[in-house]
């Protein structure tokens, strides 16, 4: 039986953090997956003897692409299907690339990416079925059939991996060793499960903390960072705003929705401005998730909201209280001094008259 939703892997890293060093050969992997809706393909970094190279890889139909971004399907458990991928070759030399499938996934900066070669998919990456390597003669486009199988027993709901045609360049370190460079242009394949679809998001590791404004006329800001959890079993658009002091900032930062597979958590921040400190301020967070069809249709999860509470002691205004409080005491105690003072010239001066007056009398 395949991994649950909350079972699946959860790879923290970019390829380009997988760096093994051998005794022979380095081999550093550097993927340009498409990373959002609306990219149809990337070009490999200008970085080895690859730089030469272009080439684009997108969804396609037996006769070329055909405007997708991504694959998407909706299948029942054990139902296949067939399709088609583009590898457009924009170099002036034939090329012949090395095609590889495998689980996708989003890095906790919202990036889309898939596992490294040396890793083994466990999930929607081994349904998908291509040719090892396709020849593309310069300047021309090959479309590439392939197929995607679910299986039996695989669970309901959304399922990820990607498409990728690749080179390797070597080249050779300062130190003499062998350099390899795998650059890697693809496209995302996502499957949905028919049967019981579960969209569930959470809130967790929420918390904040104020930062003063030292003028004491003008408010601070309070900073808030959190997670969300995608804890159902298909993709979330989310975002959302924090509140607190009558203040409200929205996340992400854009107001563009960011996308979380089942089992992805994503860390984000929001800052609220003009908030006074109140010593205890109250602060809400509130994520409104969207789970999305493969239509393009979407309908809303219900609200997650969590709450904590925010330190922000008013130093600053202490202060002006505390320089208040001093002037107004000293003007206060200079007033009872000299009203001391005046009492005692008040009652000498009526003891030197009553003194007169007696010395007169006699």
């Amino acid at each position: 039986m395949l991994p649950s939703a909350s079972a699946r892997p959860r790879p923290a890293r970019t390829l380009a953090d997988r760096v093994s060093v051998r005794a022979l050969a380095l081999i550093v992997a550097v993927a340009a997956i498409v990373s959002a809706p609306g990219t149809a393909w990337a070009a490999a970094d200008d970085t080895g003897d690859d730089a030469r190279i272009r080439w684009s890889v997108s969804p396609s139909d037996a006769n070329g692409p055909d405007g997708r971004t991504a694959a998407e399907h909706t299948l029942d458990p054990g139902e296949g299907v067939e399709d088609f991928f583009a590898v457009r070759n924009v170099s002036d030399a034939d090329v012949t690339f090395a095609l590889t499938a495998a689980d996708g996934f989003f890095t906790r900066n919202g990036r889309f990416d898939i596992l490294a070669s040396g890793e083994e998919s466990v999930d929607s990456g081994t349904w998908i079925t291509v040719p090892e390597a396709v020849s593309v003669p310069a300047g021309e486009t090959v479309v590439v059939p392939y197929r995607l199988d679910v299986p039996d027993q695989a669970e309901p709901g959304d399922h990820a991996a990607g498409i990728t045609a690749s080179v390797l360049s070597i080249g050779a370190a300062d130190d003499g060793t062998s350099v390899g460079v795998e650059s890697r242009v693809g496209f995302r394949v996502l499957t949905r499960v028919t049967g019981e679809i579960t969209p569930v998001a959470e809130l967790t590791a929420v918390d904040g903390s104020y930062g003063l404004s030292w003028n004491p006329f003008r408010p601070g800001e309070i900073t808030v960072s959190f997670e969300v959890v995608n804890e159902g079993n298909t993709r979330l658009l989310v975002g959302g705003d924090a509140a607190a002091g009558g203040g409200v900032s929205v996340f992400p930062a854009d107001g563009t929705a960011e996308e979380l597979l089942p089992g992805d958590e994503r860390p984000f921040t929001a800052v609220i401005d003009g908030v006074w400190p109140l010593f205890l301020v109250p602060t809400t967070v509130t994520v409104a998730a969207e789970s999305v069809t493969m239509d393009g249709a979407s309908s809303e999860v219900a609200p997650v909201r969590a709450g904590i509470s925010v330190w922000a002691v008013p130093w600053p205004q202490l202060g002006v209280l505390v320089g208040v409080a001093l002037v107004v005491g000293a003007v206060i105690g200079g007033r009872l001094r000299s009203r001391r003072r005046l009492n005692a010239l008040l009652a000498q001066a009526r003891e030197e008259g009553r003194r007169s007056v007696a010395g007169a009398s006699e």
